[in-house]
Order: C-alpha cells, then sequence, then structure tokens
C-alpha cells in the first residue's frame, strides 16, 4: 500500500494540544507520511512554526489569512504578514479565499484579504491553498483576473457541483477531497461529479479536526478527525472515481510533493 499525503490539518487547533505526538505517530504507521499544516491567522504562527520545526520531516505548511478571519486585516497586519512568509519561506500562501455561509468577516473585508494574499503568493511565487464556500462565482471572477500571474493553486476541500469544478479545472486548479464526500445522503450529486476529477489534479485530506467521515466505523467519542482517517477517505474516492486505489494513493501522493515542492524530504 502506497504512502499518501493529507494536504490539510489543523494542528494549531487545541483539540491536537494533549497528544499530537501520537496522532502524527499513528498516521505515519498507517501508510499517512506526510501532512500539510495549514494557517488561517498570524496569531497561529508561533504555535505553527513550532509544530512544524519538531515534525518537519513529515510535514509542510502554509502561511495566510482564512477569510473568517479577514477582519483582522489591515496595512500594518498585511506589512506583517509579508515579513513573516519572506523569514520563514512557506510552501503555499493560504488558507485564503471567500465564505459567504458564516460571514464572520464582511464581503467587503473578505475581497481584499482575498486579493491580497493571491497579490503575495505572485510576488513571493507560491502556490496558493485556497477555500470557497458560498461564494463561487465572486471566487472564480477574481481567481481569473489573477489567472495570468497566478502559478499554482488548489481549491481545498471542494464540495461543488460539475460547472463549478470546470471552472476551476479550466484555471489549471488542482482539486482537494475530504472526507464530505462519505455522506452519501447529502452528497449524491458531488458523489456523481468527482468521477471528472483528473487524477493529475487530485489531492486528498482530512481538514482534521474537522469533517469527520460519516460513515467511518468505529468513530472516536471525542468525534475529531484526524490523518489516520485518510485512508479511509481514499478509499471511498477511489472507489466513487472508478480507480484502482492503489493508483490513485500514488498519483495523489505525487501530485502533492510537486505542488507543494516538497520532493526533497523523500
Amino acid at each position: 500500500m502506497h504512502e499518501i499525503a493529507d494536504i490539510a490539518c489543523n494542528f494549531t487547533s487545541e483539540r491536537f494540544d494533549n497528544d499530537l505526538g501520537k496522532v502524527v505517530d499513528k498516521a505515519v504507521a498507517n501508510k499517512i507520511s506526510k501532512f500539510g499544516l495549514i494557517c488561517s491567522r498570524l496569531s497561529d504562527i508561533d504555535k505553527l512554526l513550532g509544530i512544524y520545526n519538531q515534525y518537519s520531516s513529515n510535514m509542510f505548511f502554509t502561511i495566510g489569512v482564512h477569510p473568517h478571519h479577514a477582519n483582522e486585516i489591515n496595512d500594518e497586519y498585511l506589512t506583517k504578514l509579508k515579513e513573516i512568509i519572506n523569514k520563514n519561506e512557506p510552501h503555499a500562501i493560504g488558507e485564503t479565499g471567500l465564505d459567504f455561509f458564516r460571514n464572520l468577516s464582511t464581503y467587503e473585508e473578505q475581497i481584499f484579504a482575498f486579493e491580497e494574499q493571491i497579490k503575495i503568493s505572485i510576488d513571493t511565487n507560491k502556490p496558493l491553498f485556497l477555500h470557497q464556500r458560498d461564494s463561487h462565482d465572486d471566487f472564480i471572477k477574481i481567481l481569473r483576473k489573477y489567472s495570468s500571474d497566478i502559478g499554482k493553486a488548489v481549491v481545498h476541500c471542494f464540495t461543488g457541483t460539475q460547472a463549478q469544478l470546470d471552472d476551476y479545472l479550466e484555471l489549471d486548479a488542482y482539486i482537494g477531497l475530504t472526507g464530505w464526500i462519505c455522506d452519501e445522503k447529502r452528497n449524491v450529486d458531488l458523489r456523481k461529479t468527482i468521477k471528472n476529477i483528473p487524477l493529475s489534479k487530485l489531492m486528498i485530506e482530512t481538514d482534521c479536526p474537522y469533517l469527520i467521515p460519516k460513515d467511518l466505523p468505529d468513530k472516536p467519542k471525542n468525534n475529531r478527525n484526524e490523518p489516520s482517517y485518510l485512508n479511509h477517505i481514499a478509499r471511498e474516492i477511489a472507489a466513487l472515481m472508478e480507480v484502482e486505489e492503489e493508483m490513485l494513493r500514488i498519483k495523489s501522493f505525487e501530485n502533492t510533493l510537486d505542488f507543494f515542492d516538497i520532493k526533497t524530504l523523500l
């Protein structure tokens, strides 16, 4: 069974404070060997870098501001963000994008934060790690605006329609799939759509501690998602895409190494 990578781990969450080492060891023992350490705001940085430095042989990391925290961004914040990115050389910029489901930041704040981080990714020649929820039209409009300058981008936690998938693939974006697809009652259309994702553009993720697969056998009492469950997700994706699981594991792993430029960690 080929090793795989979990491109979205929110390990700065307090839900991992007491046993992160055990969580990582369990995942590695189950053939999940690389972990994307995701940043959502500047206040995460010290904790994030501490985790990365401890597990750098297994991890790659992002630096950016989630749309929920876009209201924190001003000129001073942006200056600091750029300084931290230049100093620490993350593997991608993000998690950035738009989220109109909860609207924890205003429309204007989210648009500004998103565009500024796209500019940072262009200036630093780093990939974009993208978030989109209930905001596709504005999201794709902004991506198209900068498409001639954007390098690589991944739309993480894809839960959209065939039309939305077509928009992303037209921009040559990668697609990240989570255990969200394991809910067959709520995701009828999505489960049909993902077979149209080229294996060359696919990456897989848990987005832990969130989005624990609904059909996971023996769910933990704390309902916390973790990277060791990625094997379950990979099997489900392979079945839905009608491809051999081993081929999916190989291709998604290769895509991850290439996208985040982490071949040197092999």
